[in-house]
């Protein structure tokens, strides 16, 4: 079988901030209609890398790969450009605003002819339209594309961020702690809208730390840990013990690829 090119790939990153290094020198490689999770103790570098791939934060070395080709973000519209999006956890929804305005935030489509072009009517009669396509598509449960989004649940809410960026991310969706506030019935219909995601063949970057929901839904884990990538597993082939002792640096990946315990 021939080996995959990765979607986004990330080679000796580097990101300090005065005299603390964030990432160390970090790797990162996505396969094409993944679910790949990133997990690490609080302070690993782990969402200093993703906002580096995501354009957020510009890093001082290393470089950055779409589709084996470098790239270099200024900021997070370049990473948008190249078909990257990214859910955090606040969301960036408008509460009062409703659903499909929410969906279209900052990419509004205005009225064919002299109507958008002069003056620069909105088209939501066809944002809406679209809107319920696209939540329809994800078979994501709304009752009304009016329907102002402070009025949702906080597992529609996350629902609708991640449609926006379904929506509009070509090649990658980044989803930082997704089920983090959720309970556990909307936290299953997150992890379902994920795999569906998945299934329409764009990949998915997952930052988490409940362990359950990562060995449920990734396809494989890369385990961060002091700024850099500590080894990459199957969920399949290692058991949460295992990646914890990895992600607390009670255990490492050897050259081979097995598990050795560090002794101190």
């Amino acid at each position: 079988m021939s080996e995959q090119v990765p979607v986004l790939q990330a080679r000796g990153l580097v990101k300090r901030y005065g005299k603390v290094t964030a990432i160390d020198g970090a790797d990162f490689d996505l396969l094409p209609g993944e679910i790949l999770a990133v997990v690490g103790d609080n302070g690993a570098g782990k969402s200093s890398l993703i906002k580096a791939l995501s354009g957020a934060v510009v890093p001082d070395a290393g470089e950055i790969l779409v589709d084996g080709e470098a790239v270099r973000f200024s900021g997070p519209l370049d990473a948008r450009r190249h078909g990257i999006e990214t859910v955090y956890q606040d969301l960036a929804l408008a509460p009062a605003q409703d659903i499909a305005t929410n969906v279209f935030l900052g990419r509004e489509r205005r009225r064919s002819g002299p109507l958008g072009s002069v003056f620069r009517l909105l088209d939501a009669g066809g944002m809406r339209a679209e809107a319920a396509r696209i939540l329809g598509e994800l078979d994501i449960k709304i009752k009304s594309m009016t329907q102002a989004v402070e009025t949702l649940s906080g597992g529609q809410r996350q629902g609708i961020a991640v449609a926006r960026a379904a929506a509009f991310g070509s090649r990658v969706v980044i989803m930082d702690e997704p089920t983090a506030a959720l309970g556990v019935a909307e936290s299953a219909k997150v992890l379902d809208l994920i795999q569906r995601i998945r299934d329409r063949g764009l990949p998915v970057v997952l930052i988490s730390h409940n362990m359950p929901h990562v060995f449920e839904i990734a396809d494989r884990v890369h385990v961060h840990r002091l700024g850099r990538r500590v080894g990459v597993v199957s969920p399949r082939e290692r058991t949460m013990n295992e990646v914890v002792g990895l992600i607390t640096g009670a255990l490492a990946l050897s050259d081979n690829g097995e598990l050795v315990e560090v002794y101190r």
